[in-house]
Parts: structure tokens; sequence; C-alpha cells
């Protein structure tokens, strides 16, 4: 059978597995690259999107992940996990191909859209399905003394290959502008294909990789009574409204940079995918200095600087235009990237640290998965209504300038100019303010002042920055597992009879 589980893997077939799992990590990220973000957003708007759909893009994919929880219990009523894995992810990336024909199939603006989005939320749904039983099986496969060693090396080779395929994505698509202005959608649409080959390349290295076969549990938990615990334990229900206002503030707004860059600042696709690179590499040259700060202070430490860093960062896009682009627009952009993937790097890394150190022992699944609950809904939320805000001061301004009259003539100095989306980065950057409050709030043993911290950093910026590399954005906080839930419930249940067994 292709699909047969062992009851034991041998050196040769786990060495040989592992590999394939780095092929599909390659592959995988080669469709995330050509698929997602920017593009994405590009797309759409050249269908003819509206802010509100924009909003509903970015809401999809932290909602769809909800769809883990019951799939929780397909994996254990089936226990075949590569079956399952390679059927629900290849029927998810199968309608890349059918959203890459969009602009051949429909004729009306309306029906573009309302296709593309039922298609990116079966893409998310089933790729949902795939992710509970990828993490268990890839628990079991890779060795735990390699785990870490091994998943940060096929990041870094995935992350490698997305920077130049991005870069020469954003080219092709400049290019295409140019020679062929009137045809630009159709573009996306060999982008996509390109990205679906790529993703059911995935697919078949996926189908390839041996499954160890599942340990049976003689006792099972209830999962919605193990999800109620953490909102009974005082200092992590404060910690989960701080990251959910948090993520809620940060999804208000960030779905709608590129839009912005687009639309608003009429930039070119290949720079704003150099202004994202250039946030990547800045965001890991930067993540061991915060991993060191959140070792030697304390994860609320790091939040403490870098959350109210990257609000700056968010209240600073209100100024790129005064009220149109000016001289410092390209500059004041290119500081912003860079702060913001200083300030991504240690909400990132310190925001899934604390979770973690705050769970106690032996519940930490279950807490995490709370947390992740709440930030799920909250990220799917905030671009909704970001969408509807941005609609409803489409209309409307917010002036305020200096003016100096003399006999020589008049000098007019704008200082502050709100339009649209000008309006709800604002509002964005408030309720930023108020989470950290939040943060404020919760307990955590060795945490300092943020001076002190502060003062850390700029030493730690006066070095030499010798080694840079890429990150994820502030999405992957979101993200949880929650089929590890199920995982360490099975473990925690076996240590358990084993000592029942010795007793």
């Amino acid at each position: 059978m292709r699909f047969a589980v062992k009851d034991t893997l041998t050196e040769e077939e786990i060495q040989r597995g592992l590999r394939t799992v780095i092929k599909d990590g390659l592959t995988t990220q080669a469709m995330v690259t050509l698929t997602g973000g920017v593009f994405l957003v590009a797309f759409a708007v050249k269908l003819g999107a509206s802010n509100l759909v924009i909003g509903l893009l970015a809401a999809i994919t932290p909602l769809a992940q909800l769809v883990q929880i019951p799939s929780i219990y397909l994996v254990e009523k089936y226990r075949v996990r590569r079956a399952i894995t390679v059927y629900a992810t290849a029927s998810s990336r199968i309608f890349w191909f059918f959203i890459a024909l969009i602009p051949f199939l429909f004729s009306t603006t309306e029906a573009e859209l309302s296709f593309l989005l039922t298609a990116l939320f079966l893409y998310a749904a089933f790729g949902a399905v795939g992710s509970s039983s990828w993490n268990p099986w890839m628990h079991d496969l890779v060795p735990q003394d390699r785990l870490g060693v091994f998943f940060s090396r096929r990041m870094s080779l995935a992350l490698a290959l997305g920077i130049p395929l991005s870069l020469a994505a954003g080219i092709y698509l400049d290019y295409w502008r140019t020679v062929f202005p009137d045809n630009e959608v159709y573009s996306y649409s060999i982008l996509f294909f390109f990205g679906f080959l790529a993703g059911m390349l995935g697919v078949y290295f996926i189908s390839t990789i041996p499954e160890p076969r599942m340990v049976p549990v003689e006792e099972k938990t209830k999962f919605f009574k193990l999800i109620s615990q953490p909102f009974k334990d005082v200092n992590f229900k404060k910690l989960i409204m701080f990251l959910g206002s948090w993520n809620f503030a940060v999804n208000l707004a960030a779905p709608f940079f590129t839009v912005y860059m687009l639309v608003r600042l009429q930039l070119g696709m290949s720079f704003i995918i150099a202004l994202l690179v250039l946030s990547q590499v800045t965001s890991l040259a930067f993540l061991r200095i915060w991993g060191r700060f959140s070792d030697r202070f304390s994860n609320k430490s790091v939040l403490g600087v870098s959350g109210p860093l990257f609000m700056l960062c968010i209240l600073a896009w209100t100024f790129t235009t005064l009220p149109e682009r000016y001289a410092l627009t390209v500059p004041l952009l290119i500081a912003i990237h860079i702060v913001m993937g200083i300030s991504t790097a240690g909400v990132t890394l310190a925001s899934g640290n604390i979770g973690l150190k705050l769970a106690p022992k032996g519940q930490a699944p279950a807490y995490l998965a709370a947390n992740s609950l709440v930030n799920s809904v909250m990220a799917g939320i905030a671009p909704i209504l970001g969408g509807k805000f941005a609609d409803f001061f489409a209309e409307r301004e917010l002036s305020w300038t200096l003016r100096y009259t003399s006999p020589g003539g008049d000098l007019v100095i704008p200082t502050l100019n709100f339009q649209q989306w000008d309006f709800f980065f604002f509002l964005a950057f408030l309720l930023g303010l108020y989470s950290i409050h939040r943060l404020a709030l919760v307990k955590e043993e060795g945490e300092v002042e943020e001076k002190i911290l502060i003062q850390e950093l700029l030493l730690e910026v006066k070095k030499p920055l010798s080694n840079f590399s890429t990150a994820d954005g502030l999405r992957d906080m979101i993200q949880f597992p929650f089929s590890l839930v199920r995982t360490a419930f099975e473990k925690v249940g076996m240590r358990n009879n084993r000592k029942d067994g010795r007793e």
C-alpha cells in the first residue's frame, strides 16, 4: 500500500525521509512566494477589489486555522497521517490552478472576486486539515535531538530560495506591465500557475516520506475541557488579552500596507518586493540579539521595547504623504521597513516564548492552543473591520498646516494630513498602545525596566551586523499547530500509564 505505515523505520528510511522533507520545504516556499502576500493583494487590486475585499483576503488564513480543531479528531480516528496530509494538501493547492484561470473564466468584477474569495477559503481550509496531520507526523519522524537543527536548516534553505524568487517575480511583473500594459492581470495568472506546479511537486514529495505508526493511547482527554483551563489562570488570561489586542491592532493596519504602496504611492512591484526583503533580512539579523535579551532579561522586557517600536512604525506610515508623495517618502519607507524588521523579530520571538514560559509544565499544549484560538479570531476580524474603515474614510480628510504670511508671499508648511488609510493606521497605533498597557499587567520572572534593555539594544546596534538572513512576519505568532495538542496529551497519558504499571 502506498500510504502504509510502519511500526519502525530504519536509519536509512529516516534519512531519506528527512531529505524529502527538505525538498518539500523548497517547493512549498516557491508556491507560497509566487502565490501569496504582496502578489495576491496586487492581483486582487487589479481585479478591482475594494478595501473590504482586501480585508477579507487577509482574514481568511487566520480564521481557517480554526479548522485544525475538528481535524485533530480526523487524524485520531483514521491514524494515517500521510494519506490525510497528501489528500488534503493536494485538494488545497489545486485551487491555485483555478485562481490562475480567473481572468479567463469570468467577465465581471463581482464574479472574479467572489470566486477568488471562495477558492482562497477552500485552499486555506484544506491546508489547515493537512497541517493538523503533518505536524504530529513530523514530530514522530524527525529525531528529537535534531528537531531544532533540522527545521532551522529547512527554514533557512526555504527562505534563501524565497528571497531571489520574490525579487525575480517582482521584476517580471514590472517588465510585463511595461510591455503589455493593457493585459497586466494575465501576468499574475502565469505567476500563480507556476506556483501551482511547485505546490503539486511538493505534494509528490510528501507522498514519498515514510510514516511511523502512531502511538496507541489508552486514555483520551477531552479537548474542550482542557482548552478552558488557561482562562482560569489569571496571569495567563492577562497574556491572552495582551496578545489578542495586539493581533487585532497589527492586523487592522498591516494587510493594507501593500495596497497603500500600490494605490496611494504608485510604487512599482519590484521596489515593493525589495522593501519587504529588506525588512525580512533586518528581522533575522536582529533575531539573535532579541534571543539573547529574552534569555538574559525576560520576554516581557523584549515585548516592552519591540512592541512600541513596531507601533511607531505603523504611525510613521501616516507621514509618508503630505498629502501626496514628497522628497522624504522613499527614505521614510526604507527607514520604516528597517525598524519594522527589527521590531518584528523581537515581537515574534518573545510572544511565542512568553506563552511557553507562563504555561504550567505538562499543560503547555492546551494553554498555547487557547492562546492561538483567541489570536486567530482577533487576527481574522481586524482586517475585515480595517477594510470597512478604509471605505468609510475614503471621502474624508483631516489636515493641519502652518502658514506664514509676509509682504513677499505666503509660506505654507503641511504638518499633518490624514486621508483614508491614514485614519486607521493612526487608530491601529492607538489600539497598539492599549495592548502595551495590557502587557504591563502580565507577570514574568526576570523582567527588567525597558530603559535597561534599550541601553543594551543601542550597544548591540553599534556592533557590525555580519550575519543576515530572513524571517517570517507577525502572522507566525498567531499560528499554532493544534495537532500537537493531541500528540502531547498522548505522551502524557502514556507516561501516566507507565507510572501506574510500575506502581
